[in-house]
């Protein structure tokens, strides 16, 4: 089985080729030995052609070349011996170049095994909780240990204890991108190592990210006025997480609305006016929001949705009515576009215009759903964005980026620059204020390059392909609720409008946790719960990109079997009651 073949990017030969099979001129290296035109003549760090140093050791003094007699007399030099040289790279001895080489290979290796034969491991682990600490000593080792022990304990320690999140039978949560191409940026973004917090720290790592987040914005077709490559005054920034976007919008949200209020009302202090700010959100919204708002010391008010579980405008608009009635001050919003719940859609286009008449931040979190409205189809549920102060989603969940990616797009990048800018004069360059310097747009200073990855995913699928891997997962979804609603037992709970399929067994709360419970302690399929409205359901979502018809057809059988199992558990207990 190959996993190109399964859109997973590459086949593993191709991954060895292109991962670390050739160096930058084409040639093979296959040891310390081979000569390579990408080295100097004088070889690395001061060695004659590429003879490393043995581990632990230096080359030796240099050899005093005689002075003639005729030359000027030269001082006799000091008794002290002169110091070996040793390769800062190669010490401590860890790996040199060429076993790192060989080593990297091998990892490759074992990294496309694992991909390959991902479905035939447990997909929820049986450890318990404190197995690690019992299989490996209590201290780091004095002495280097071999690479072969190292490698060892990958198989025997860690793959034990590991939630195969790639399994194509995982269905929890939502889904966490992966995939080769995303893997290789990864290793060249660590190897670089650059911390890019300003653009002279790296000008690649701001750069790329700046161009490749307006790529971004295009695909999902934002106004123009979110972009950095345009005449607006926005830009965007790749965060950690949806919830680091949540808590860096309602930062520079407050840090604007303070500064608003005491403008208006002269009267108050900064301490008075924090204690009556109060943000808005849905009972539907993910806890970062209210998480947020704790870290940001405001006030949250979740709001009811509707039927859809869809937080609606005239509801908003009622309740801050009432807030500044009881005179306090509303100024900020979270829209959710594709909650983890249920994949409901807050209704953008009228929370949008009560935010304008009512001067409230708005933030839309479209961590799970964003990826889709790449697709034409999707993205009118994207529409009202232009209402927006702030927006985001996670390539790493459903863009075959890996996990850290969150994108975040600002409308006027002043907001977050002025909330979070420190110029201590160990950060200044010469080119301040001409260019962005991203540490002005998050919490912490250091950041990662992380749009390589992004870039690699965009350029290797392009658009097209991340579509087809859209739409393939929701096909996948109506394939398992058209299963769904043929077993008369059981009833799906919301709207299937994505990869998320909400159902449960028509019945008690109790008869689905149940059936949940005797699903994951069977460790062949992986599923989580959830609840609305005081009605608990599961919830199946189509996660790993390798996932096929077959493996929902698999996940349904084990599904409809123990469902069979739970109810005539029941059904046996109901008549024994009877009987008494």
């Amino acid at each position: 089985m190959y996993l190109a073949a399964q859109g997973f990017g590459f086949t593993p030969h191709r991954l060895y080729r292109l991962g670390l099979g050739l160096c930058r001129n084409n040639f093979h290296c296959r040891g310390n030995n081979f000569h390579c035109p990408a080295r100097s003549s004088t070889g690395l760090r001061g060695y004659k052609g590429n003879k490393m140093p043995k581990e632990g050791k230096g080359s030796a003094p240099p050899t005093p070349t005689p002075t003639p007699a005729s030359a000027d007399p030269i001082p006799t030099p000091s008794p002290t011996p002169t110091p070996a040289v040793v390769d800062p790279i190669a010490a401590p001895p860890a790996m040199d170049h060429a076993e790192f080489r060989r080593m990297g290979k091998e990892m490759v290796d074992y990294i496309a095994d694992y991909m390959e034969g991902i479905e035939t491991r447990p997909v929820f682990p049986s450890v318990k909780p404190g197995y690690l600490r019992e299989m490996i000593p209590d201290s780091a080792p004095q002495d280097p240990e071999s690479w072969e022990n190292v490698q060892a304990d990958i198989e025997r320690v860690i793959m034990p204890g590991v939630t195969f999140w790639h399994s194509p039978h995982f269905h929890a949560c939502f889904p966490t991108g992966n995939s080769y191409p995303a893997l290789l940026g990864d290793m060249l973004s660590g190897a670089i190592g650059c911390v890019g917090f300003s653009w002279a720290a790296s000008p690649a790592c701001t750069e790329l990210e700046t161009v490749v987040l307006d790529w971004l914005g295009k695909m999902l077709q934002l106004p123009e006025c979110f972009l950095s490559g345009t005449s607006g005054e926005g830009g965007g920034v790749i965060q950690g997480t949806a919830s680091e976007a949540t808590l860096v919008a309602l930062l520079a949200a407050r840090s604007k609305a303070v500064q608003k209020f005491k403008s208006d009302r002269p009267e108050m202090s900064d301490h008075d006016i924090m204690g009556k700010l109060v943000i808005y959100t849905s009972d539907q919204a993910h806890s970062s929001v209210e998480r947020a708002a704790m870290l940001g010391a405001v006030r949250c008010r979740k709001l009811q949705t509707d039927e859809d579980l869809a937080l609606r405008g005239a509801v908003l608009q009622a309740a801050v009515q009432e807030d500044r009635a009881q005179g306090l001050l509303p100024f900020f919003v979270v829209a959710t576009l594709g909650t983890t719940p249920s994949c409901a859609f807050d209704s953008l286009q009228e929370l949008g215009p009560v935010c304008r008449e009512e001067v409230m931040w708005l933030h839309v979190d479209a961590a799970y759903a964003g990826s889709a409205f790449i697709c034409p189809e999707y993205r009118p549920l994207l529409d009202g964005v232009e209402f927006a102060d702030s927006f985001n989603f996670n390539p790493h969940k459903w863009m075959r980026v890996n996990f850290d990616c969150s994108a975040m797009w600002i409308r006027n990048r002043a907001d977050i620059v002025d909330a979070f800018n420190l110029d201590p004069l160990y950060l200044k360059h010469d080119n301040q204020g001409l260019v962005t310097d991203y540490r002005h747009w998050q919490i912490p200073l250091g950041r990662r390059f992380r749009s390589l990855k992004l870039w690699f995913v965009l350029r290797m699928f392009g658009v097209k392909g991340l579509q087809e891997h859209i739409r393939k997962q929701v096909g996948l979804a109506k394939e398992f609720e058209t299963l769904v609603r043929s077993d008369e037992r059981f009833e799906v709970t919301a709207k299937v409008v994505l990869g998320l399929v909400c159902f449960r067994l028509k019945g008690s709360n109790d008869v689905n946790e149940l059936l949940l419970k005797k699903i994951n302690d069977g460790k062949k399929i992986y599923l989580v719960p959830s609840q609305m409205r005081g009605a608990y359901f599961l919830r199946f979502a189509v996660c790993a990109a390798t996932t096929a018809s077959q493996d929902v057809s698999y996940a349904w059988e084990i599904i409809s079997q123990l469902a069979g199992d739970v109810l005539q558990g029941e059904n046996s207990g109901n008549n024994k009651d009877g009987e008494k």
